[in-house]
């Protein structure tokens, strides 16, 4: 039979109030009398009934983290980054994978308030104007990873995506380059993918090379857009380099040009984006633009349990650094 809060009083000596007092962190318990308390707890193998305990706290020491896509290797990475900071501070996750789906992503939400989450770690592709209201309307305590939204309401962490991009082709310029592909997404719904295809326009402009129109495909970001792209750009013109918008499709596109004859680097060079471990290890080596993957999942979880305790933020927007990492896909 499972201890009960009772037991442990019993065992520590102490009244039921105190046990309680220690497990809610109220600081009006000297230091001796809790070590007994934490004592009799780990002895006793207690857990509190969370149900209960919400009822009476209205928390539930739970934290929804949602997702666009599991199937991608750059999220994991932020996940181990959130729930190592949330293991801390003693939270329980709540993990929700959307597939892109708008509909999916508002009617998760919703159920993240009904289960009385704490608190949530947003990741999106996009912030539709349908998901900012209903956030809004929600009002949980909430800070976007990978994103940011267009007034800059809710906290948020991210890289410089725009000028990431802009490095990365401009370092595919350097290389000699003069016909640089775009494999990715554009669009206007302010998406972290759509400010890495203006890096990718401006690094242009400033090269004085034009927007060739039949150098990019946006379809997406995995390995059979990677694949798909690629030979669709090279069936229509000659080129020399491509950025791709992530590594998964940065590796579709390598496969493709090898089974064309086509060598990377010695023909053309390829940059991803992200930098996930698969990058470090696939053939050849991808050059990548490294995302700091764990920290952003963990400096996003302080934040939030800052928030969920009413703890003064010291800035509410985190821009993290990235950097440019040289392998083999590109020429020496």
């Amino acid at each position: 039979m499972a201890a009960s809060i009772k037991d442990v009083a019993k065992e520590a000596g102490v009244s039921i109030a105190t046990v309680s007092r220690v497990l809610n962190n109220i600081d009006v318990v000297n230091e001796e009398t809790k070590k007994k308390v934490l004592e009799a707890i780990k002895k006793l193998q207690y857990r509190p009934n969370i149900v209960a305990r919400s009822l009476k706290t209205q928390r539930t020491s739970t934290i929804g983290m949602i997702i666009p896509d599991i199937s991608s290797q750059f999220y994991p990475e932020i996940v181990r980054g959130a729930e190592d900071v949330a293991n801390i501070y003693n939270y329980n996750i709540m993990l929700c994978n959307t597939d892109l789906d708008l509909d999916k992503e508002m009617e998760y939400l919703k159920v993240l308030r009904e289960k009385m989450v704490d608190g949530i770690l947003y990741m999106s592709n996009s912030l539709q104007p349908k998901i900012v209201e209903l956030i809004e309307q929600l009002q949980i305590p909430m800070v976007l990873i990978e994103n940011i939204d267009d007034q800059k309401k809710f906290p948020s962490v991210t890289i410089d995506n725009e000028s990431a991009a802009y490095d990365a082709v401009n370092y595919l310029v350097q290389k000699g380059n003069k016909k640089i592909a775009y494999i990715g997404h554009k669009n206007n719904e302010g998406n972290v993918n759509s400010f890495r295809y203006l890096g990718y326009k401006k690094a242009l402009k400033e090269n004085n090379m034009k927007l060739d129109e039949d150098l990019i495909y946006c379809e997406g970001l995995k390995v059979e857009d990677g694949y798909k792209g690629i030979i669709k750009i090279i069936e229509k013109q000659k080129i020399d380099a491509v950025f791709c918008g992530s590594d998964e499709c940065a590796m579709g596109a390598i496969n493709a040009l090898r089974e064309r004859n086509i060598k990377v680097p010695e023909d053309i060079d390829v940059v991803g984006f992200n930098d996930v471990y698969e990058a470090s290890v696939f053939y050849p080596k991808l050059t990548t633009i490294a995302q700091p993957m764990y920290d952003m999942g963990s400096v996003g979880m302080r934040m939030l349990i800052k928030i969920i305790n009413k703890q003064k933020l010291g800035q509410s927007h985190y821009i993290l650094p990235y950097q440019l990492v040289e392998r083999d896909s590109c020429k020496k």
